[in-house]
């Protein structure tokens, strides 16, 4: 008993250097310019101690991330030649995975909100563990794929119960004056593990590939994620759960009644569906576009990643304070509409043109960050505690169902696109016209953002101008610096 609160002391001290270079915090004074938290901190001083391990536990699941999921899993897909009606419903299983939200938000009911987390997070980063001795079991390739598919869909499946109830946990311990502020700062945190991990994957990858090792390399992967996942769970052990709010005790008919009958989480869900049917339809092929047709190797496409990750890391923070002000109905729209301009870039890159990815990537850092921002804390202010995990249930099934499904529907989709067309001057490829048709679906479910309704929220005019007064501001601090 007393070896896992020095266990976890342990991992927030090695930590603590990179969570100073991503927030700004240091674990003596993390919080002094936060404002309110100072309040909440000197009156239960487990909250700021639980907020501190929450940003560092943030970092190390970015090192399970790495090691389990994006080129990794591209990597899996490609070890074991998967056609790409798997490639397609191996994309589809995470967002399929998120109708198990429902009987989740239930399950978070009965056991409470942190111990639901705790449990099954820690199984869903565990559960890879067997892929470790996939490369080295004598069965057929058929059956490999579908050790494959079976254990991606487990943990997408166990992870999805764990994230409502981590969701839930959080929306109870983070006040709600210091929630966008907060939750920016981790995540730029977070962005910077998963930069890190993506690099150093990425690199691995490719001398596994270079070598001939790329079993023994995607094997250790599989191990380094159940190691992280450890590490995470001994770190959400160590924080607290909030006394002041206790775990509903839900009827199953409540998971699914709650949210639809507030009209305006109902545009919420509306919004959510179109959104996330507009994503999946091309999501599970961009990575398999960088390796096969731009010839990118795996650690060009980690630092495409890591680009991405940068401009997270860098905006998170400036999101966070901004949904503070004007909550998030305005930062989701715009950067909906903002992220609907992504494929367009995916036109012009070749194998001797990368440049344009760069764009690319501190477009998608930069917007996905705000985007990612507003939807977690959209749910949040829509409900109250005791209604919390249904909402979150309800956005994220719908979501992930419409996701997975038209994910699972890309693969045979684009079997009936034709091999090229003319767009706008630029030949587009199969895969490219995939991208723009889930650009120009992006850009219809945008429009449903303006009909979200968020009591106490600003427009989008008045982000524009909270923007153009931040620039203003800190234009004439740089001057006042330059002339003292």
């Amino acid at each position: 008993m007393l070896l896992e609160p020095r266990v976890s002391a342990c991992l927030l001290g090695c930590s603590a250097p990179l969570l100073t270079l991503a927030t700004g915090l240091r674990p003596g004074d993390a919080w002094q310019a936060t404002g309110p938290l100072v309040i909440t901190v000197q009156q239960d001083p487990r909250t700021g101690r639980s907020l501190r391990l929450s940003i560092a536990e943030g970092m190390v699941a970015e090192l399970v991330g790495a090691c389990a999921s994006g080129a990794v899993l591209t990597a899996w897909a490609l070890y074991l030649a998967l056609p790409a009606t798997l490639i397609g419903l191996l994309g589809a299983l995470p967002f399929a995975s998120q109708l198990v939200h429902l009987p989740g938000a239930f399950i978070t009911g009965r056991l409470g909100h942190r111990r639901a987390a705790l449990l099954f997070v820690a199984l869903s980063r565990q559960i890879v563990l067997p892929l470790a001795l996939l490369p080295f079991l004598p069965i057929s390739q058929a059956a490999r794929q579908a050790a494959l598919l079976v254990v991606a869909g487990l943990a997408a499946a166990l992870g999805v119960i764990g994230n409502n109830a981590w969701t839930a946990w959080m929306g109870d311990l983070v006040p709600e004056e210091i929630r966008g502020r907060y939750f920016g700062r981790r995540s730029a945190a977070c962005a910077l593990g998963a930069a890190l991990g993506a690099l150093a994957a990425g690199l691995l990858l490719d001398l596994g590939q270079r070598s001939g090792g790329e079993g023994l390399v995607l094997a250790g992967f599989s191990l380094g994620a159940s190691l992280a996942g450890l590490a995470t769970f001994l770190l959400m052990r160590a924080q607290h759960e909030s006394l002041e709010r206790t775990a509903p005790a839900p009827r199953l008919r409540e998971v699914v009644l709650v949210p639809l009958r507030d009209w305006r989480a109902r545009r919420v869900l509306a919004f959510q569906i179109a959104w996330s049917a507009a994503g999946g339809l091309a999501a599970a092929f961009y990575p398999l576009y960088m390796i096969t047709e731009l010839q990118m190797g795996f650690a060009r496409m980690a630092l495409y990643s890591g680009g991405l990750c940068a401009f997270r890391v860098l905006a998170a923070p400036l999101w966070g304070r901004a949904l503070d002000h004007t909550g998030a109905r305005p930062i989701l729209v715009a950067c909906a509409f903002g992220l609907s301009l992504s494929p367009l870039l995916w036109l012009f890159p070749r194998p001797d043109l990368l440049w344009p990815l760069a764009l690319d990537a501190a477009l998608c850092g930069t917007l996905s960050a705000g985007y990612n921002l507003a939807a977690f804390s959209l749910p949040l202010s829509l409900s109250q505690p005791r209604d919390r995990a249904f909402h979150l249930a309800a956005f994220a099934a719908t979501g992930g169902l419409a996701m997975g499904l038209a994910s699972a529907l890309s693969g045979p989709a684009l079997h009936l696109l034709p091999s090229s067309i003319l767009f706008f001057g630029q030949v587009a490829n199969k895969l490219q016209l995939l991208f723009l048709l889930g650009g120009g679906a992006r850009i219809l479910s945008a429009l449903l953002g303006l009909r979200i309704v968020q009591p106490g929220s600003a427009n989008v005019a008045e982000l524009g101008k909270l923007a153009l007064n931040t620039a203003a501001r800190r234009a004439r601090q740089q001057r006042r610096k330059l002339a003292a």
